[in-house]
């Protein structure tokens, strides 16, 4: 597997970990709210004990999901600046060749290209 479609699946992987710790956190505020409109005097030990730990869950996900943000922006800071260097790179290699291309670029000045030249000017007016 090339490196790019590694990055590529470990993009999708974080996403869809994402997607689904989302999920899990939602369902479980949702039963909380349930929980939580009980009246005070109505709650049995046992919601009491259901509020806490769903508390303590959601708790834990959301440090989940803070966990696995934090790292893909580190993820993308890493890929850009590997980016950047490799950019830097190519411009260095290719730059004396670009500098030496245009210097032997000879312009044809036969009559068809000038008639060309023309056309082409004519016809952007």
């Amino acid at each position: 597997m090339a490196e790019s479609e590694r990055l590529v699946f470990f993009h999708v992987l974080l996403r869809m970990d994402d997607i689904q710790l989302c999920k899990d956190i939602m369902k479980l505020k949702q039963e909380l709210r349930k929980i939580v409109a009980v009246p005070d005097a109505e709650k049995t030990k046992k919601h009491r004990q259901r509020e806490e730990k769903l508390i303590q869950e959601i708790h834990q996900l959301v440090q989940k999901r803070d966990f696995l943000v934090d790292d893909a922006e580190v993820e993308r800071l890493r890929e850009q600046e590997e980016d950047k260097e490799m950019a830097e790179f190519l411009q260095q290699k290719l730059s004396p060749l670009s500098a030496s291309s245009c210097e032997d670029l000879e312009i044809p000045q036969s009559k068809s290209y000038l008639n060309l030249m023309n056309i082409s000017l004519l016809t952007e007016h």
